[in-house]
């Protein structure tokens, strides 16, 4: 694994020496960056499941302006602690140990403009996990979910709706936004948001 962009491309990332962690190809990181654009630079990320700490790395090469990392597996924390030094990062990220949901009720009135949630593909229902982690994103933001590409995402979780889906291989990944304050879902998919009918889906 390497960092794809920005101004630590290049940097290798060490990956993991157990069983059961299955991290984010560098393919399908590419293309998750690629849709999310300039929305990168600046931005507050949480990258939940975080694993190897590649995506919130990848998100601070990019601009970010903080990324929070939760990672229940206390060897994947570690990981992500030797991943960050070998790129020289110092500040700029806090790390938690212990469950997305669990850092969700925590965070008090702390707002995310770009949460990444790489849940493992066998993990049950996500709509509940969803569902706990919108409280957290900022209005306008983005909520990023990768799962396997034979699994049908949830449409709906709470305020949150499919605004896209993005096929790479065996894995996809999920679009989600909420519509905004005051406008209702309906008049908000007749715009031609999160419709399924203006839902993207591509292979790479």
């Amino acid at each position: 694994m390497r960092v794809i962009a920005g101004r630590l491309k290049g940097r290798r990332l060490e990956g993991p020496r157990w069983d059961g962690l299955r991290p984010t190809s560098d393919s399908l990181r590419e293309t998750l960056f690629n849709v999310l654009g300039p929305r990168v630079a600046g931005a507050r990320v949480l990258d939940g499941y975080a694993g190897t700490g590649a995506l919130g790395i990848e998100a601070l090469s990019r601009g970010a302006a903080h990324v929070t990392f939760v990672e229940a597996d206390r060897r994947a924390v570690v990981l992500i602690a030797r991943n960050l030094a070998a790129c020289g990062i110092e500040g700029g990220y806090t790390i938690f140990t212990s469950g997305v949901e669990t850092v969700a009720a925590q965070l008090g009135d702390q707002r995310f403009d770009i949460v990444l949630l790489d849940p493992p593909y066998a993990v049950g229902p996500l709509a509940g996990v969803l569902a706990s982690v919108q409280r957290i994103l900022a209005g306008d933001g983005m909520l990023v979910l990768e799962h396997a590409a034979r699994g049908e995402p949830p449409l709906r979780a709470g305020a949150l709706v499919l605004a896209r889906r993005v096929k790479a291989g065996d894995s996809a990944l999920g679009f989600y936004v909420a519509p905004p304050a005051g406008e209702s879902e309906a008049a908000w998919e007749r715009q031609g948001n999160g419709s399924p009918s203006t839902r993207g889906r591509s292979t790479r």
